[in-house]
């Protein structure tokens, strides 16, 4: 089926409903607006969104797998539940974002911001986040586990119970992070701005690497003076 785009328009759950169903996993849509509608439980797999506004927007519980989005903003959009497997988000605007519950496998978020978003609960494997911000994001319990962490802004994020072992940090911050329970095992720390954690925890942070110059903050932290 040959693909059919969609440009500058202003979509509502009717219209799409007929664009499903004429275009089954064939739809691009470029420059639109679906603000504050409601596309919760549609099959879109595959559809493509480039520098479409979501703002306000519900894909509770909608299929989105192998979707594409580049450029989109979507301040408080819902994909609670949502069915994402091999999504790519790239240079997307998605702050105070909520994906409770949905399924995230081999989804790859790309310079995007995050700021506030709510991902607790999300299921799957071999998520990947590149040059994110996540300042001020609920994480927990995500796994970044053996994960390359280039430029990720963590900053302020609840992380309690999240999964960093053996992680590398390349860049980004991990800056007054809520670590309850979190797991730094083996993780290279050494690229990251860690003021505010306690890394003098060594149940957590086992065979961790950090810089002389953290270690000697750290241990300022505790009011001692590194000569």
């Amino acid at each position: 089926m040959s693909t059919a785009t969609f440009r500058d328009e202003t979509l509502s759950r009717a219209r799409m409903h007929a664009i499903v169903a004429a275009h089954p996993r064939a739809a691009v849509f470029e420059d639109c607006r679906f603000d504050n509608a409601d596309f919760s439980r549609l099959d879109m797999d595959g559809f493509q969104f480039t520098r479409c506004s979501v703002a306000g927007t519900s894909w509770l519980a909608a299929s989105l797998e192998e979707s594409r989005w580049e450029k989109c903003r979507g301040g408080e959009c819902d994909f609670s539940s949502a069915l994402l497997s091999d999504a790519v988000f790239s240079h997307c605007d998605l702050n105070n974002s909520h994906w409770r519950r949905a399924t995230l496998s081999s989804v790859r978020f790309e310079d995007c911001k995050l700021t506030g978003a709510h991902l607790q609960e999300v299921t799957g494997w071999a998520l990947e986040f590149r040059d994110c911000l996540l300042v001020s994001a609920d994480l927990r319990g995500l796994s970044f586990r053996k994960a390359t962490l280039q430029g990720m802004d963590f900053s302020d994020a609840e992380l309690s119970g999240c999964d960093f072992r053996d992680a590398v940090f390349e860049g980004g911050s991990l800056r007054n992070a809520q670590i309850r329970l979190t797991r730094f095992d083996g993780a290279d720390l050494r690229g990251a701005d860690i003021t505010g954690l306690n890394v003098m925890d060594s149940k957590h942070f086992k065979k961790a690497v950090i810089s002389q110059r953290q270690a000697g903050a750290a241990l300022a932290a505790f009011g001692l003076i590194v000569a």
